[in-house]
């Protein structure tokens, strides 16, 4: 595992950030730009009030922040920091969808959550933190292509099975959100295709699909990576992905990343034969 680029000292305090703490949070964020991606898509956006980034204080400087979201992702505390980022978010009797970003830092604040919040869906407690900062060596899938605004009656449904092979259950039940994300990815030129015909129906489909999730930093991470059932384990992820990869990194972001599930092999080849390396290692708990 790739030791922690915050120091993880013990902290004076820990106290919710404004708009006035965003350029000390972007500078603490930037000391490991791959695996805090996800956390710094939100501080960019914070405006000049209170915000959900909380921060273990050592006088003046962020020592450690925590994003306390929908999805909660801590970065850069000590044991007795992930005690007290406990401690803050039960004595609020707050809920969140999952907490998710380096595998030290998700696993110890649940040790400090479990008992109140059990059971998780799901604790998938080791994940590898992947990125690439290059071209791909594979040669890339020419068919491969940004998504259009009109293709979305053809995304949603791939994007659909992806999330429901992924997370556990359909997110269409809980109303509108989830489309709306698809459709806002598409019009950003953020979901990447590669378009066929159904054998069975006669009608265009999505073959391969991933989207950039998350864009800040100078780093690209790559979710909603789903490959038409029928068409696995024929290479055709592997070149798509590579495909992906280097129009990401010719039109978004010079780094490219991603994490994914430590038992799941097979995606785990496909990366690394297409040029991704370890960037350290993750979890997340499902809620």
């Amino acid at each position: 595992m790739k030791r922690s680029i915050w120091p993880h000292r013990a902290a004076s305090s820990l106290r919710r950030l404004t708009g006035a703490d965003k350029s000390r949070a972007l500078e603490f964020l930037a000391r490991d730009p791959i695996n805090s991606v996800l956390a710094r898509v939100n501080v960019e956006r914070m405006g000049v009030g209170t915000s959900s980034a909380l921060a273990a204080m050592h006088r003046r400087d962020i020592e450690a922040l925590a994003w306390d979201g929908g999805n909660i992702i801590p970065l850069g505390f000590s044991a007795a920091g992930l005690r007290e980022l406990g401690d803050d978010i039960l004595s609020r009797h707050r809920v969140a969808c999952s907490i998710l970003g380096p595998a030290d830092q998700v696993l110890g604040l649940w040790e400090h959550l479990e008992r109140s919040w059990s059971p998780a869906r799901e604790v998938r407690a080791r994940q590898y933190s992947l990125s690439l900062t290059h071209a791909s060596p594979v040669v890339p899938d020419p068919q491969v292509r940004p998504a259009e605004p009109w293709e979305f009656g053809a995304v949603f449904p791939a994007a659909v099975a992806m999330f429901t092979e992924e997370v556990g259950y359909d997110p269409t039940v809980y109303g509108p959100t989830y489309a709306r994300r698809v459709r806002e990815l598409i019009r950003a030129g953020r979901t990447f295709v590669r378009m066929g015909i159904d054998p069975a129906t006669g009608a265009r489909r999505v073959e391969f699909k991933a989207d950039i999730g998350a864009l800040a930093g100078g780093v690209a991470q790559i979710q909603g990576v789903w490959t038409a059932p029928d068409l696995r384990g024929r290479g055709i992820a592997t070149r798509a992905m590579a495909s992906v990869v280097d129009q990401v990194r010719a039109r978004h972001a010079p780094t490219v990343s991603l994490y994914v599930n430590d038992y799941n092999a097979a995606a785990v080849r496909l990366y690394q034969h297409v040029g991704f390396s370890r960037a350290g290692e993750w979890a997340t708990v499902l809620l």
